[in-house]
Order: C-alpha cells, then structure tokens, then sequence
C-alpha cells in the first residue's frame, strides 16, 4: 500500500513537470513568434507599407483621371487646343506682348558661388 501511495506521488510529480515543461516550452515558442523575424513587428511594417502602396496608387489614380480628363478637353475644344498649342510654341497673336522674367538668383551654401549680395574685397 505504500509502495503505491508512493508510486502515485511519483506519478503525479512526473505529471506536473511534465505539463510544466511543455507549457514553458509552448511560452519560449510564442514569445519566439511574437518577437522573430516574421513577428509582429514585421507584420505592422508589412501592413504600414502596404497603407502607403494604397495611398501612391490612390495618388496615381487621381493623376491618371485628371490627364484622361484634360485629354477629353482638348479633343473636345478647339480653344484649348489653340491655347496648348501657343502655350508650347510660344506663338503670339498679332499685338500681344511677353513678358519673361528672369529667374531669382540661388542662394548656394558657405562657398558663396551664386550668392545674392554681392562680397566687396579691399
């Protein structure tokens, strides 16, 4: 009887470690997948890049309709057509003047190469 008893107590000990051996090595692979390469983190860059692809394809997409729309109206107008056509060759009708203006000057880092104020030397 008390062989058994004893018995009975190894058994159950046996038991729990092994229950807590396997829950401890089930917690090791979880924090593992959690924290790995193909983890968390890497599925919150995946779905931030994939948010930013929407966007750019949004983005594009509002491009792509805006020049299908300008192309529908100068296929449509002649007077955008002649408006683009003077805009590109830089045709003037007769009385009508141009003004160009000429670029402002850059302002480039310490070297001064194409500083705005000119430098007066000694």
């Amino acid at each position: 009887m008390i062989r058994s008893l004893s018995r009975l107590r190894i058994l159950t000990i046996t038991r729990r470690a092994g229950y807590m051996v396997a829950l401890g090595l089930l917690l090791v692979y979880g924090l593992v997948a959690l924290r790995g390469p193909q983890g968390v983190s890497a599925l919150l860059d995946k779905r931030r890049e994939v948010r930013q692809l929407e966007e750019q394809n949004a983005a594009q997409a509002a491009e792509n309709q805006r020049r299908r729309d300008r192309i529908r109206r100068l296929e449509q107008s002649t007077t955008e057509q002649e408006m683009e056509i003077r805009k590109q060759l830089k045709l003037l009708r007769p009385g009508e003047t141009t003004f160009i203006l000429p670029d402002s000057p850059k302002v480039s880092g310490p070297s001064g190469e194409a500083s705005a104020a000119p430098s007066t030397q000694p």
